[in-house]
């Protein structure tokens, strides 16, 4: 799409205000809004100013402007907005020097295309994942000196069995039994389809939704695969719809990974392949039928995973998922089928088209542009360097005996661990100046003064259980 047609569906919408939307440097999506008059074909030229210091790990205040310059593209009715509003995702810039910003986590995953394309393995990177997350009925937190807690509420989770609803009807979900029961066991078919449409409606291409595993509202859509970039923009959009939607219901949608005790956490299963002219790269005679440079790909992400985790689980709550016992990949292994382990090469069909490896250690609440980005890089990497994955693990990896599960290398078990691991295993996300010192060194930087310290200075509920008598 073409600015000017841009600006003829704005006419045929009968749209009213423009909405300009960008990523932080977490992962956030963000916007302002001008009177659809003030759209005009030279700002998806000039851009559009605002203040980069007040946005999540960017400019310094003396530095603090910044442009926004709006991608035709990427156009979309807003289907949530009151008065007719069209939607546009933007690349941000400096005013001065005009260059892309390179804290901007769009201008990375362009740069990730772009590197790929440069080193002749590929011209286009699809990803696809499954991000799961839960609709909540009621939420209460808060944290301050006196006091810390939270309290999440389903009408479909297993403790409100003795509640008196006036009347209860019963139809609960046992811990680690919503996969995939029928209404009324499944009580969220309606609104999924409701946000599933509605996806549809916004150009997005879904595939299936469906009640996941956990009680208490776990739920998943699952979309096509797309190409790198236009897939990191439509998971932002996924997210703005899956919490809207929940909304107009008097529901609230949290992707944190691990908001039950117990119970299994929300994760997001990333497929990648690589293509060239047309043609799938990862079909071939090899394990799984994947071709040599699939394995060598997997070879890479294995790698690099605990550097890749301090991405694609960025947040001290990813770590309380990542955990034996509930379905999540703890240990740094592949096979074909099996779910157990931390790369799984998807069986359902034969078609070389369809032949794609699994990540299945990332959460949704990375930053889909970064995230996407690392893994493609930490991919590239192996296939570069051809890296040997090592023997292919065909058990339930949960069930090993302890001499030979010991052997199996782990994911880390912190956010702080996997810092540590990304300090000293980065210099793969620099090449084609992707990543750069100072994204990676900001990107720790901030997840340690302002995620891990404050965690650490704060009491737990549970420690009082454990020690207030000691």
């Amino acid at each position: 799409m073409k600015p000017r047609e841009v600006l003829a569906m704005c006419r045929e919408k009968e749209v009213k205000a423009v909405d300009l939307r960008f990523t932080d440097f977490l992962g956030a999506w963000q916007h302002f809004t001008i009177p659809v008059g003030k759209l005009e074909e030279d700002t998806f030229e000039d851009g559009l100013g605002f203040d980069g210091s007040s946005i999540r790990g960017w400019q310094a205040i003396n530095e603090s402007d910044m442009l926004l310059v709006p991608v035709p593209e990427t156009a979309v009715v807003d289907p949530f907005a009151t008065i007719p509003t069209l939607v546009l995702v933007c690349n941000v810039q400096d005013p001065i020097t005009r260059e892309d910003y390179s804290r901007d986590p769009r201008n990375v995953a362009r740069k990730a295309v772009n590197y790929l394309k440069g080193t002749g393995i590929a011209d286009t990177c699809f990803i696809g994942p499954e991000a799961e997350f839960f609709v909540f009925d009621d939420v209460r937190f808060d944290q301050n000196a006196h006091e810390g807690y939270f309290h999440v509420d389903s009408v479909e989770a297993e403790w409100n069995r003795g509640r008196e609803e006036l009347p209860n009807l019963g139809y609960k979900l046992r811990h680690k039994e919503g996969y995939f029961p029928c209404p009324p066991s499944d009580q969220l078919m309606d609104i999924r389809n409701e946000m599933m449409l509605t996806m549809i409606q916004c150009g997005i291409d879904v595939e299936a939704q469906h009640h996941e595993v956990a009680t208490a509202g776990q739920c998943e859509i699952d979309m096509r695969f797309q190409e790198l970039v236009r897939m990191a923009d439509q998971m932002c959009l996924y997210k703005y719809i899956v919490r809207n939607v929940a909304r107009r219901h008097g529901k609230t949608v949290t992707f944190m990974p691990k908001p039950i005790y117990g119970d299994n956490g929300s994760g997001m299963h990333t497929h990648i392949s690589l293509w060239k002219e047309g043609h799938p790269l990862f079909a071939g005679s090899g394990y799984a039928g994947l071709s040599e440079m699939a394995l060598h790909a997997m070879g890479g992400i294995l790698r690099h995973a605990p550097a890749l985790l301090a991405i694609t689980n960025p947040t001290t709550n990813s770590y309380k998922r990542l955990v034996p016992g509930y379905e999540a990949p703890v240990n740094l292994a592949y096979s074909q089928r099996n779910r157990s382990a931390s790369c799984r090469i998807p069986m359902y069909s034969a078609s070389p088209k369809t032949k794609r490896i699994e990540f299945r250690c990332p959460d949704p609440t990375c930053n889909p542009y970064l995230a996407f980005s690392a893994i493609l890089l930490a991919a590239i990497d192996g296939i570069q360097n051809k890296i040997n994955p090592g023997p292919p693990l065909d058990r339930d990896i949960y069930d090993l005996p302890p001499e030979e599960l010991a052997k199996v290398p782990k994911a880390p078990g912190s956010l702080d661990e996997a810092l540590g691991a990304l300090e000293h295993d980065h210099e793969f996300l620099l090449r084609g100046d992707v990543f750069t010192e100072d994204v990676i060194a900001t990107w720790i930087r901030f997840k340690r003064e302002k995620e891990i310290q404050p965690m650490r200075l704060r009491p737990h509920p549970y420690e009082f259980c454990l020690y207030y008598d000691a």
